[in-house]
């Protein structure tokens, strides 16, 4: 797929991969539109990017933005949807846990009401993430979403092709806004989480949105995972 004079939304495009991700794609020439929760971070967007603010959560808001800004051509969502509940289960809150899964309702709205106005050739690109394969202490909630958005497009790719295509970007620890640790707590934070890592750094938000563009601009990838992950899997 050639991205110059394509049409491409990006939810979650406001922040960490989904900002990186907006911003290459504008970079290529594409007309990109943002969408986040807000718009305290729209600031960073480059001048050529509409931002329009609504949350995955909201199926009538994704519903009704989705219909006004049809047809396009590349649909991704790297959207977090809530907060992400971090610890064992047998002691893990349920509200935590059940609220976790608020990045895979969201991924839905966005793809059950986006589909149908993705042009004929067209992608559509979520993010899961490494505990999905490889899950490690105090990360079975991430485990279960990831592995159920996965599972997701998997069944998604057989419904909906030849027409479109979907794929995932599996991306391991990575150095973005979400952490809100600074300077040397920050530092040895992500070197205790990738100690273990056969590349023992954090990723950058850039590193993962190449894979993003990778599995949209190949035309003949769909149904399949790419990990962007400095090695998790096979540690």
């Amino acid at each position: 797929m050639d991205f110059m004079n394509k049409k491409a939304i990006v939810f979650g495009g406001t922040s960490g991969i989904g900002l990186a991700t907006v911003k290459i794609l504008e970079i290529a020439g594409a007309e990109v539109v943002a969408i986040g929760r807000s718009s305290e971070k729209k600031s960073e967007l480059p001048n050529g990017v509409k931002f329009i603010a609504c949350d995955v959560r909201d199926e009538v808001c994704v519903k009704t933005l989705l219909e006004k800004l049809a047809p396009f051509d590349i649909l991704i969502s790297s959207a977090t949807g809530g907060e992400r509940a971090i610890g064992p289960f047998l002691e893990m809150d349920m509200d935590g846990f059940k609220g976790s899964f608020d990045k895979l309702w969201g991924y839905a709205n966005v793809v059950r009401h986006g589909a149908k106005h993705v042009t004929d050739g067209g992608s559509i690109t979520l993010v899961s993430g490494s505990p999905a394969r490889n899950c490690r202490p105090g990360q079975i909630a991430l485990s279960s979403v990831g592995g159920a958005v996965e599972a997701m497009a998997r069944a998604l790719a057989k419904e909906i092709s030849p027409r479109i295509r979907i794929n995932i970007v599996s991306p391991g620890t990575i150095n973005t806004p979400m952490v809100t640790l600074i300077g040397s707590e920050r530092e040895k934070l992500y070197e205790s989480m990738t100690k273990d890592n056969l590349i023992p750094r954090a990723g950058t938000s850039e590193e993962v949105a190449e894979a993003l563009m990778y599995v949209v601009k190949n035309n003949f990838v769909t149904g399949t995972t790419v990990d962007v992950d400095g090695g998790w899997l096979l540690s």
